[in-house]
């Protein structure tokens, strides 16, 4: 299959971020960054094991239901553990990941955000295999005031920003992008397919609001399901 490349939206918003997903018939998703929690450390290596086991297993039978988009660990040793994404309003993503026996279990817990991107994401090849990308949290940096979008040096800023994220999409280099649908700390995502995790660090370097330290990122490998990108078919 070819690669087909995805439309990416600015992840800084000078409007609301519900306007721009209906200008653009983007779809709201729900997305649940997993956390280490407190029995992670306390929970012997066999039992641990076996609840991340169950853990697995129900969220290969969410991917085939549908209702998950995607989902995958983390792979460097933080406190975050990895990514839930799904087609679900709040509720039903949050009662999906109470019911999760990893977070049942206390291994886990979860912060959900609503999140904005196309929905691009395809079915999992079987039997299941995992590739390997990298995951950056986009959060706001020291140079970003409030109420300052409508100044025109920010205006512009913001333009050559956007122009930076589709150059890097029609390289295939940056893969998924999408804004967070509230007004925290995290202001969205970039997904690179890169070789390393340099590489992601300077390809996020040219982006104009991270060079200004209005962004700052935060990258981390990110192992995902073998088919949902279509990463294999490069």
């Amino acid at each position: 299959m070819k690669y087909r490349t995805l439309l990416i939206l600015p992840v800084i918003l000078l409007v609301s971020s519900v306007a721009v997903a209906q200008e653009h018939k983007l779809v709201q998703f729900q997305m649940a960054i997993l956390k280490k929690g407190p029995q992670w450390s306390a929970m012997t290596g066999d039992d641990r094991n076996k609840i991340l086991l169950q853990h697995r297993d129900n969220v290969v039978a969410l991917l085939n239901s549908g209702k998950m988009a995607i989902a995958g660990p983390f792979g460097d040793e933080t406190e975050r553990a990895g990514i839930f994404v799904f087609r679900a309003t709040a509720d039903e993503a949050k009662a999906l990941v109470d019911q999760d026996p990893a977070v049942k279990a206390g291994l886990m817990s979860a912060e959900m955000h609503p999140w904005f991107s196309e929905d691009i994401f395809h079915q999992a090849t079987t039997p299941l295999k995992m590739q390997a990308v990298y995951f950056g949290f986009l959060k706001k940096g020291p140079n970003r005031k409030d109420g300052d979008g409508d100044k025109p040096e920010i205006q512009e800023l913001q333009k050559a920003h956007i122009a930076n994220i589709n150059r890097l999409a029609d390289l295939k280099k940056l893969v998924v992008a999408g804004p967070f649908g509230d007004e925290g700390e995290l202001r969205g995502i970039f997904v690179f397919r890169v070789r390393s995790l340099q590489e992601a660090q300077d390809l996020a370097a040219t982006d104009p609001m991270i060079k200004i330290d209005r962004l700052r990122i935060e990258l981390h490998p990110w192992m995902v399901p073998d088919g949902v990108l279509l990463l294999s078919s490069q």
